[in-house]
């Protein structure tokens, strides 16, 4: 199938792509963070490093998507810099990266995953919940733009 999605777990080379995917986003509906810039700009020292990872989606070698998991602690990661290239949004990549993110975080052992958001994003909101995310209470003063935050339950993946 020509425009099958491909994930693609995180090398440096692939930084400018998420970089760019994120910021057309936050540029469009909001105004970038000096984290959002540092973040951007430096993933490894800020998600991978730290026990994150990130991820990508690819369509006939380009790639169109991205998705990060931050570590919180030792049970939870956020849920963070979801983008997906305008030119294919409507393709269900959203929808792919969060089912892997979330397979990803369960594999690597975490048991819950938390994202921070904001309500315009009405089909991100959407797609959060369509995943299993539930709203809870917002944690002050976290991120300027959010306004909702959402968590889910990984599960437990051992092998009893």
């Amino acid at each position: 199938m020509p425009d099958e999605i491909h994930i693609l777990e995180y090398h440096s080379s692939y930084q400018p792509h998420f970089e760019r995917l994120n910021k057309v986003w936050i540029e469009k509906y909001f105004r970038l963070e000096p984290i959002d810039i540092e973040v951007l700009e430096h993933p490894e020292p800020h998600i991978i490093d730290p026990g994150g990872q990130i991820i990508f989606a690819a369509i006939r070698q380009r790639i169109v998507g991205t998705v990060a998991i931050r570590k919180v602690d030792d049970d939870t990661v956020e849920m963070t810099k979801m983008a997906v290239d305008e030119a294919y949004q409507g393709r269900k990549i959203g929808w792919v990266l969060g089912q892997a993110i979330i397979e990803t975080a369960r594999k690597m052992g975490f048991s819950k995953m938390i994202l921070y958001s904001n309500t315009a994003l009405t089909p991100a909101i959407q797609l959060y919940r369509k995943m299993g995310f539930k709203e809870v209470e917002v944690e002050a003063g976290k991120y300027d733009r959010c306004n909702i935050q959402m968590e889910m339950e990984l599960g437990n993946m051992a092998a009893d």
